[in-house]
């Protein structure tokens, strides 16, 4: 199976050079400006890229001037390593650098390698793309790129099967933000019932999603009542009354009042604790799943939980945190903790807990407790 296993980036922001082991839970941590929501970004321009759509991405970003490592580098590399077996693994790399006020995509390379390490050897769908003519190593496939400002890796045939996985998986990758939970917000209105396959980037199918799940899977719907109930001490159920035709709400049975609350009546920290359980639970999560301050308006009892639901997703994606949270951090494993650090040169220098001299510390102290006390620097 296809598993993203490193992940290097120069010249992006603040991280001028780093590269990356992707374990399947990763939490980072670090300063204001460290590059942690960066590192997210990166992740989400090289998955804008694979879909065909780098230019707007860019552009969303502000340009690639506004986000080139300031007066350190005249170009942005990203390059992703791909483990398919024991002796088998993919690597794409893309160079981009400005051309005026837009950009130029100036290589990208695509490896299969085979064998075993150290003596890898490069299979048949590796190639090189500098121009919009490509042919494989074998001289077998060839083909034109048509549009030569997105990248070779969104235009690949069919006949390229391993590229066009790794295609897929980038493509995949998601980023989510926390939820707008204003009076006027989605996850606060009625929503229109349909079919969904995860509560929605901002909460707009929260509603659907968990009728959906109710109705045919309830071993699954009991579990995320059961963590309802132990985030909520309070809460016995759900309702799904309806309010016009093929519109539904939900309401919140509390044990303190007979009368149910209805979603426009939960707190913010409840609506955000239940769609990010919701999107965990999600049968469809994309190969690589990233969530930028998942802690926000959450209470630091319900982080415990929180970490637990993130540690069973990540058996079916890459789960990628971007966290400020002690609280968070008191829970995760030392393997599971990134690290990142500003070097001397300003930029980006990052580790797992692990790698650290903690076997002492962590007799005597928690993980967060290390954290506030500057034993996690490097």
């Amino acid at each position: 199976m296809y598993q993203v296993s490193r992940f290097g980036i120069k010249g992006f922001r603040r991280l001028l050079n780093v590269d990356l082991e992707i374990r399947p839970f990763m939490t980072v941590i670090g300063v204001n400006g460290v590059g942690k929501t960066s590192l997210l970004d990166a992740f989400s321009l090289l998955s804008a890229s694979a879909e065909g759509n780098l230019s707007k991405r860019l552009s969303e970003l502000g340009g690639i001037g506004n986000i080139l490592t300031r007066g350190k580098s005249g170009a942005m590399d990203f390059s992703v390593n791909m483990d398919i077996s024991n002796h088998e693994r993919f690597e794409y790399i893309l160079q981009l650098v400005p051309q005026g006020a837009a950009y130029s995509i100036v290589s990208e390379v695509f490896n299969q390698w085979q064998g075993e390490s150290p003596n890898w050897e490069k299979g048949s769908d590796s190639f090189d793309s500098h121009s919009s003519f490509v042919t494989r190593k074998d001289n077998t496939l060839q083909f034109n790129v048509l549009a030569d400002d997105e990248t070779t890796l969104s235009q690949i045939p069919d006949a390229y099967k391993t590229a066009k996985t790794c295609r897929r998986i980038l493509a995949s990758t998601i980023k989510y933000h926390t939820i707008d939970v204003g009076p006027r917000s989605h996850v606060r209105l009625p929503q229109q019932m349909k079919p969904a396959a995860d509560p929605g980037m901002n909460g707009e199918d929260l509603i659907p999603f968990l009728y959906n799940i109710r109705e045919s899977s309830q071993d699954k719907f009991e579990i995320i009542t059961d963590t309802m109930k132990a985030a909520f001490p309070d809460f016995k159920e759900f309702g799904f009354p309806p309010v016009a035709a093929g519109m539904l709400t939900m309401t919140w049975k509390d044990r303190n009042f007979s009368r149910p609350l209805y979603v426009n009546e939960l707190s913010d920290g409840t609506l955000r604790f239940l769609w990010l359980a919701l999107l965990l639970q999600s049968p469809i999560l994309p190969s690589i799943t990233m969530i930028d301050e998942p802690d926000v308006s959450l209470h630091p009892e319900q982080m415990r939980l929180l970490v637990d639901l993130m540690r069973e997703a990540s058996s079916r994606t890459r789960l990628v945190i971007a966290t400020h949270s002690d609280r968070i951090v008191r829970f995760v494993k030392p393997e599971e903790l990134m690290v990142f650090d500003i070097d001397e040169e300003g930029g980006t220098s990052a580790a797992y807990a692990d790698s650290f001299d903690l076997e002492s510390w962590l007799s005597k102290y928690r993980l967060d407790e290390l954290w506030s006390m500057g034993h996690l620097t490097l």
